[in-house]
């Protein structure tokens, strides 16, 4: 575990404090680090490329570095140790697959000063970040170290079919030997890039036992908070466009199934936001460095930023990492505010082991065992998607039209209007038929009634027929009724008048029992 002594007479005087790991000061662990990735990266550009074999992968090979140097290594002025490098030929392979150059990979560990870095977690472990902001040296125990080990054929076959991922990007695993201790280190991607000032910092399991950040860790000046300050400080959560939404829901998606199908859990989403608007307020701008003062070089690695890691195959790869971005993700807040969001999982060496099913069990007998943050995979990985597409990640609703109120009515009376044109104009339609099949009638009924007059007149060997008052009052009337309704004004003078003589005709006829003089 790590602690603090005070320098002792051979460095500066002051009241500074200098880490130890394992009784081993901070300043000649970076040394050895840098020494023995040196030698051996160094040593592995004289090896032919080739294609990586299942034994690459339980390779480790050691040198001994003693201080007063040999023909093989330089001396030092470090205590004696011995460094080994585990499957040297497949990080070789990851380290091309993100197009890192040996030459850039050495310069960034060994020719430039490493920075010690504080460590908000419990483990104890030491964090040191190049100078080039590209790389993170971690320490790490040993059940991680040999749990990695085995993770590699696996982790080998997942960046083979998807190399933009959130999962971590291991560069390099190695150990250090000095004195019967060992001390083991990973060379990892670096997530939140000092170039840009994080406003904040959420370390996000989505589980809500104990997941607040503790009173020592808020008083520093970037304190990284939890699930529970996460909910009090942004309870709308983060606001992404629909397609940078979904490309980033569909990552992680796709990372958690990975991480199931190794029986892994009690990983975290780190993720870092910076307020623009903040910064602007400030004086500030994101490409400026808040670390040291000095900017970075340009990104070499590829799929190394936020946005890289989600963006779809479609996209410019030039277009991704700008100076103004730095490779974040534009999202914004429920007030609107512009924030830059820089994000990727980490602590993925913790599988669900005896001891975790133990831990499990235990929690789950005084609190809500649902809640905890050791779980199995599958519940683990479930509950973390579940709090980052509801919680913390949010689409932004497209704009619809919404008329306004006049407009509203407006339309609706001109639906209206029109429904009532239609009805208008189909029972005009129907009235134009009644009066056509109604006129065929009556003038149906006309003929007839020509044809019984003028039938006895043209032919005298038949015999009228006499009618009564009531037969031809009603036929009348029939004839009439039907004639007055459909027909136009000459055609009702013209039957009118005939009409009237045809009642004339026959009253005379029928009460005088006479002939006709029609």
């Amino acid at each position: 575990m790590s602690t603090t002594i005070e320098k002792g007479m051979g460095g500066p005087r002051n009241t500074g404090r200098e880490k130890t790991y394992k009784k081993t000061t901070s300043s000649a662990l970076k040394g050895a680090i840098q020494l023995g990735i040196g030698y051996t990266v160094g040593n592995l550009t004289s090896k032919p490329d080739r294609d990586v074999l299942m034994q690459d992968f339980y390779v480790v090979e050691s040198v001994f570095l003693p201080s007063e140097g040999s023909n093989l290594t330089p001396a030092h002025h470090y205590p004696d140790f011995r460094f080994k490098t585990y499957a040297p030929l497949a990080f070789r392979y990851f380290r091309d697959l993100f197009g890192i150059k040996p030459d850039d990979y050495l310069y960034s560990l060994v020719n430039e000063p490493l920075i010690e870095l504080t460590n908000p977690g419990a483990s104890g472990s030491l964090f040191y970040l190049t100078s080039d902001d590209e790389f993170i040296i971690k320490t790490v125990q040993h059940k991680e170290a040999k749990f990695l080990q085995r993770l590699l054929p696996g982790y080998y076959m997942n960046l083979n079919q998807n190399p933009r991922t959130l999962l971590p990007k291991f560069y390099g695993l190695y150990c250090i030997q000095s004195g019967g201790i060992n001390i083991r280190l990973v060379v990892m991607n670096n997530v939140l890039p000092r170039s840009v000032k994080m406003h904040y910092k959420y370390d996000l399991k989505g589980s809500t036992y104990k997941r607040r950040a503790s009173r020592k860790e808020r008083e520093k000046a970037c304190p990284t908070y939890k699930d529970l300050d996460f909910q009090d400080m942004h309870d709308e959560g983060l606001y992404f466009d629909a397609e940078t939404y979904n490309n980033l829901m569909k990552t992680l998606q796709r990372d958690c199934r990975v991480l199931e199908s190794f029986k892994i859990m009690d990983y975290s989403l780190l993720l870092g936001v910076h307020v623009l608007d903040q910064s602007q307020r400030e004086g500030s701008e994101p490409g400026q460095a808040g670390g040291d003062g000095r900017r970075p070089v340009c990104q070499r690695v590829l799929y190394s930023t936020a946005m890289e890691s989600i963006q779809g195959d479609g996209k410019a790869a030039e277009a991704l990492t700008t100076d103004d971005t730095m490779g974040g993700i534009p999202a914004r807040t429920h007030r609107d505010e512009k924030l830059l969001i820089f994000l990727g999982i980490i602590d993925i060496l913790q599988s669900y082991r005896l001891i975790k099913k133990l831990e499990h069990s235990w929690k789950a007998l005084v609190y809500d065992g649902d809640s905890v943050s050791v779980h199995r995979p599958g519940f683990y990985a479930s509950r973390f998607l579940k709090f980052m597409s509801t919680r913390v990640f949010r689409k932004t609703q497209p704009i619809r039209f919404s008329p306004s109120k006049r407009t509203r009515t407006s339309i609706s009376a001109l639906k209206s209007s029109a429904s009532q044109e239609i009805l208008s104009s189909q029972a005009d339609e129907k009235n134009k038929e009644d009066r056509r099949a109604r006129l065929g009638g009556a003038r149906s009924l006309a003929s007839l009634d020509r044809q019984a007059v003028f039938g006895s007149y043209l032919r005298p060997d038949l015999v009228p027929v006499n009618l009564s008052f009531y037969d031809g009052y009603s036929m009348g009337t029939i004839s009439t009724s039907s004639i007055y309704v459909n027909v136009d004004n000459q055609t009702e003078e013209r039957y009118s008048v005939y009409l009237f003589d045809f009642f004339v005709c026959t009253l005379s006829g029928c009460f005088r029992g006479g002939t006709c003089s029609f």
